[in-house]
Order: C-alpha cells, then structure tokens, then sequence
C-alpha cells in the first residue's frame, strides 16, 4: 500500500511528539541532561521538522479556510496569553520579592539578621532532620538564602541517610543543626517543633564567632539581678544576651579587688544602695585604663557614682521626669513613665527612629560640659515637649513649677567615649533600670535599646539592629454584657434584617 505525504507527515508528528517527551520523561527522573537524552531531543525535533516539510501544502490549505482563520486567531491570543503569563511568571521566580503586611514584619527577616547573614564569609549549613518537610521553615530558610549564598539549607530524613544525622549529631526527629567548620549548634525541636528566626540566627552567630565576649554584672548594691524572673529582675535580658553570644557573670567591686580583666563590659543596673568610695574608685581606675560600662541608674536614689561620671563630662539628675502626653495610660499607669521617640545619631539608637521607648520612673541624665570634645558624648534619649522635672514624688499632686523644675524636652540617657592609648573607653548612662526589667524589655524597642547600647559597649556594631519582633496579642476581652449583646446582633438581629429583606423583596415582585 502507498502512503501518500498527508500520511508520511501524521506519521512522522506522532513519531517526533513521542521521541520529545520521551527525552522530557527520562531529563525528569534523571534530573540532568545526560546524552540519552539529547539524542531523544534532537531525533524528535527532526522528524517533527519533516512532518511540517512533508505537509507543507495541507497546512497551507489549513490555514486558508475562514474558519480555520477564526480558529487560528483563538489559538493565537491563547498563545499570546499564555506567553505572558510565562513571562510574568519567570520574571517573579528570577526576581523574588514578597510585601508583608502584618504590622510586626513577622514574615520579613530582622535588619539583625539581614546583617550578621549577609556578613557570612565562610559558609553555613544548616539541616533539618525529618522525613516530612516543614513549609514554614523552608520558607524561611529560603529568605535566609536570599541574603547570602553562602548559607546552605537541607532537609534530610534520618531514616533514610542515619550517616548524616550521625555527622552531624542530630538526635530526634525535627532537630536542626547549624553548622560551620567543626563549630556545631544543635537547635532542639520545641513543643510544636517550631524554630524561630531568633533561635536561628543566634546559632549562626555561635558557629561563626571565634570568641565569646563577657558582660559583667555588678552586684551588692541591689542592683537587678539577672537570674531573676519576677518583675523587677532581668532574666530575659540575660537570656537575650546569650542568644547573641555573650557569656555573663556577676561579679563584686570589694570581693573581686575591681573589675576582673576579662570582662569586656561592665553592667551596673540600678543599684539601690551608695557604692562605698573604694568601690568608686576601683570602678573610675577600670574606665580610665579604657574600659566599657552600662550605668543605670533610677530616680530617687544616690548610687554616689558622680566622680565616675563627671570624669566623662556626664551629669546625673537629681530629680523625676513626669510625662503628661498621656502614654502613662496605655500602660495602664500614670505620668511616670516618659516616652521617648526622639533618639540620638549615636550607633546606640540611630536604628531606633520611628519607634519608641518607655521608662518606668525615670531621670534625667545630662552632658556636664557641652564645650568639651574630650570625652565625645552624645545625647540619646529625648521626652517629649509635654514633660517636666520634680524634685521626688512625696507630693500628692504633682505640678510644674518653673522655678525649681525643668521642661521637657528631656534627655534621659547619653553616650561618652574616648580614646585611651590604643583602646576606646566607652560609656552609655540611662536614668531608668526598669526599662529592661522582665515586663518591659520587650515594650516597642526596650530591648533594643538595651541589646545595642551592650553591642556598641563591647564593640560588636555588627549586631547593632532592630531584634526579630513577635506576634502583638490583639485578643478582645468582652464582658458579659458585651458578650450578650454581641449574641444578640450575629445571631439573631443581622440573619434576620436578611431574612426579613428576603421575604419582603419576594412579597413585592410576586
């Protein structure tokens, strides 16, 4: 029997299609291009090349019929669209950008993050132990890959590759290990095996880090403690500084005969007692060998630290900073907490503006001597115009009186730093302890101001940033009036207005 060229073409079209998606099948299971499949490629577009020569003249006469015209045009906007989308689709995969609008960026990585990942110079490898992958996870694995390529991310399943979860220490089931080098950090899976940015980012910094640096708390003056969990304690600000990768310590003036040499920044948060002039000294001969210190200090005590501080050109008030812009109220407290949105352009708040500040019971603390250069001390924290001075609270009703007490704007914290030979003294004084309390240090940008002042003491301005934030609680708490009547209108007032416009709209058209 003779074929005739309509039939050699269908024939050698069946033939191509075949050989093209047998090279696409065997390319999706290899997961490469490997000669077999060229081959398979190659043969295929080669036949269907001779189907269109073989019925050249049958598609001519295709294509001159209207109704093939109309069809052709269907298929041709078909294509045109599809083509767009195709465009539009690559253009999103090549250059990936994502808009997050919940109000805390909870799905955006930190600037902390973005720095210290986009500082890698070695690489990282972090692994995930499962069987099942984790979408939220690997979603934010792929923002951590955004930033560096030199962060590398895998989901492994122990079950199947035992010698991996054994290389890298791995466990149990839903472990992350973030690795570096022989450096390893194991991060646990929690209740719900979940791992936070916070949690990963603090392990990449631990891995990459060649020292850990001290902070040192003075303690046997009342100062707060930072293994207290109650609301006047600082445990988790502790706990923040050790996801940074500082190690912390307390220590005693008297017993210690002064500021052991190893510690990197000394931390004196609100004592409630005087230091004895010994310890003052001690403390003043540590800040003028180039030392770094954090000095906190609330209103109404004394801590007898003022030779320390006039030494770098720093006043402390004697006085209570009174806030009545009405902030106090969404604390649930009076005019004694001041606000600040005001911030310095020293690296300890320049990453603070737009945000905002609150101090439980402040004071003042000013520069002694604005006509010096030596030592350079910035001011940081400003109120707002609507606050003022008094001397104390004994008072039952507290006025300003422009005779003894001063206006706002106030400035509740400074920075001061030298150069002492080859080392850089350095000093940040706040006139609130309570700021960083348990409660408060994670209040809009508490915690912030806390974590950098530390960063720019101990020399890590790297790790000066804005924190990862969590979810706002934005629950409702109703009362049980309110909750009847809220009842009331869903499910009985709203379905019946529809119900009642229903009927009355069937009533007039029937």
């Amino acid at each position: 029997m003779k074929l005739d060229r309509g039939e050699w073409s269908r024939s050698a079209t069946s033939i191509g299609i075949a050989l093209v998606f047998a090279g696409y099948v065997y390319h999706v299971r290899m997961g490469a291009y490997p000669n077999t499949v060229k081959v398979l490629l190659i043969a295929g577009g080669m036949f269907l090349v001779a189907a269109i020569a073989l019925g050249i003249k049958g598609i001519i006469a295709y294509f001159s019929l209207r109704s093939s015209q109309l069809g052709t045009n269907t298929v041709t906007l078909s294509l045109a669209v599809l083509a767009i989308l195709a465009i539009v689709n690559y253009a999103g995969f090549r250059h990936h950008k994502r808009i997050d609008l919940t109000a805390e960026k909870l799905f955006t990585l930190s600037d902390q993050t973005k720095k210290i990942v986009g500082g890698l110079k070695s690489d990282v490898h972090i692994v995930r132990f499962d069987k099942d992958s984790d979408p939220a996870f690997d979603e934010l694995m792929a923002e951590y890959q955004n930033v560096s390529p030199h962060l590398k991310f895998q989901n492994v399943d122990p079950q199947q590759r035992p010698e991996v979860a054994n290389e890298y220490g791995a466990k149990r089931v839903k472990d992350v290990v973030v690795a570096s080098g022989q450096k390893k950090e194991m991060l646990e899976a929690g209740a719900r095996g979940n791992h936070s940015e916070e949690d990963v980012t603090s392990a990449i910094l631990k891995v990459t880090s060649d020292t850990q640096k001290l902070v040192c708390f003075v303690t046997g003056h009342g100062e707060k403690s930072a293994t207290d969990e109650d609301k006047a304690g600082y445990a988790l600000a502790d706990q923040g500084l050790k996801k940074q990768n500082y190690v912390t310590r307390t220590f005693n003036l008297v017993t210690d005969n002064g500021v052991p040499s190893e510690c990197t920044v000394v931390v004196v948060a609100g004592p409630t007692q005087s230091f004895f002039p010994q310890e003052a000294d001690l403390l003043a001969k540590y800040m003028d060998a180039g030392g770094k210190a954090l000095i906190e200090s609330d209103p109404e005590t004394d801590p007898k630290l003022d030779g320390v501080l006039q030494a770098w050109n720093i006043n402390l008030g004697k006085n209570v900073v009174i806030d009545i812009s009405g902030v106090g109220r969404l604390l649930g407290a009076g005019p004694t907490i001041p606000l600040v949105v005001d911030f310095g352009p020293s690296p300890v708040t320049k990453n603070l503006q737009g945000g905002m500040t609150f101090f439980p019971l402040a004071r003042t603390v000013t520069v002694a001597d604005r006509s010096k250069s030596d030592p350079l001390t910035i001011e940081l924290l400003k109120t707002s115009p609507r606050s003022f001075t008094v001397p104390n609270l004994e008072k039952k009703e507290i006025r300003y009186d422009p005779k003894t007490d001063m206006a706002g704007p106030l400035t509740l914290g400074v920075s001061s730093s030298r150069k002492i030979g080859d080392k850089s003294g350095r000093m940040v004084v706040i006139g609130d302890s309570d700021y960083a309390t348990n409660p408060m240090i994670g209040m809009q940008h508490n915690g912030d101001l806390f974590y950098n002042a530390i960063n720019w003491l101990a020399e890590d301005e790297n790790l000066i940033s804005i924190r990862p934030k969590s979810m706002t609680n934005r629950r409702v708490t109703l009362t049980q009036a309110q909750s009847t009547a809220l009842y009331w209108i869903d499910v009985v007032l709203l379905p019946g207005l529809v119900v009642f416009a229903g009927i009355l709209i069937w009533w007039k058209r029937r």
